[in-house]
């Protein structure tokens, strides 16, 4: 099985609203919690290492992408 990195939700929208309605109420630490505990349940479901290792890789490389132009526009100001 390959990663899909496209949406596989009829409605991507009703999903991300799902997933900010979750933390709402929550303190911090709970929304940590409950980040980690979603990522293990779905990790879980995937059951295949290798698309997880891809995943993994993929999130990470956003995010560091992510941190990375964040620092640009603040240098940049």
């Amino acid at each position: 099985m390959a990663l899909s990195t496209s949406s596989n939700f009829a409605k991507p929208d009703d999903a991300f609203r799902a997933i900010v309605e979750a933390h709402r109420g929550l303190t911090e630490a709970q929304s940590a919690d409950l980040d980690a505990a979603l990522v293990l349940v779905l990790a879980n479901h995937i059951g295949d290492l290798d698309v997880l290792h891809e995943a993994i890789a993929l999130a990470k490389r956003r995010t560091l992408d992510t941190s990375q132009q964040q620092q640009q526009q603040q240098q940049q100001q």
